[in-house]
């Protein structure tokens, strides 16, 4: 199996299908990692939040398989989110804890408007990128206004905004905003935390098409140009979440996927979330 990358805009490249560990126990980790390792992943999602670092590095350290070729992520707990130095010791202990020298891409997690300290912990996340101990910064959950603001007081772009995406969140602003500055966009609970799989725009297509629903939820957000992260732990679904490449969604297909647009959440909003 061959996962197109999407290049950020440092030149970094992150493979466009990835592995999340949301809600997965620390337990349970290190195998649904191996599987998804096993089954041709090479990128991985997880965050201090999830409490499953040490599983995802217990993998890692198992598979075999270098470290350059995986891309690694994590992000900054809403705990330590508290400006500067706590960002860079939240940082040191997520590497302790996934026993890695670096990651590849750090993400604020979520920007908690209500503490205003987003802008002083992003100055601790350019530090990170510079000294090389990340490849790249981004951040998760942004809306534009707090985007802006990084863009105007602070000297580097995130590469990534992680965001709730799904056909009935599909974030058409976001998403513009992002192509406008060079930002990547990166779904997380890209099947709406399995509700959309029961949708009958959604089914038909995945008969028509011989493919399942998640299948093509999946492709429709390749298809857009969407970093995407599924999590399973199970194992045949983890492998069918990736076969991925071997069809393709009609324009008569996305429009009508399109027309699922409900703006309907299935977790916080980020302007309300402190």
């Amino acid at each position: 199996m061959t996962i197109p990358d999407v290049t950020l805009n440092n030149g970094v490249r992150i493979p466009q299908l990835g592995f999340g560990v949301f809600k997965v126990p620390d337990g349970e980790t290190a195998e649904a990692v191996g599987t998804a390792l096993r089954a041709g992943y090479r990128s991985i999602d997880t965050a201090a939040l999830y409490a499953n670092e040490k599983g995802v590095g217990r993998a890692i350290a198992e598979s075999g398989i270098a470290r350059d070729e995986l891309f690694v992520t994590t992000k900054l707990g809403n705990s330590a989110h508290r400006g500067y130095d706590s960002a860079l010791a939240a940082f040191d202990d997520s590497l302790e804890q996934l026993g890695l020298d670096y990651v590849d891409l750090y993400l604020i997690h979520w920007p908690l408007p209500a503490r205003d300290l987003y802008v002083d912990t992003w100055r601790a996340f350019e530090k990170l990128l510079a000294d090389g101990r990340t490849r790249a910064v981004g951040v998760s959950n942004f809306q534009p206004a707090h985007l802006r603001r990084l863009l105007d007081e602070t000297g580097v772009v995130p590469a990534v905004n992680q965001i709730e995406l799904h056909p009935w969140l599909q974030q058409d602003e976001l998403r513009a905003f992002h192509a406008e500055h060079g930002i990547a966009t990166e779904a997380w609970s890209p099947l709406a935390r399995g509700t959309l799989l029961d949708d009958p725009v959604i089914t038909a297509i995945a008969a028509r098409l011989g493919r399942t629903p998640a299948q093509v939820i999946l492709r429709w957000h390749l298809q857009l140009g969407n970093v995407v992260i599924p999590k399973s732990v199970t194992p045949a679904r983890i492998s069918e979440n990736a076969d991925l490449f071997g069809f393709e969604l009609t324009a008569e297909d996305l429009a009508a996927v399109a027309g699922l647009e409900r703006g309907l959440r299935t977790g916080p909003h980020p302007d309300t979330l402190n």
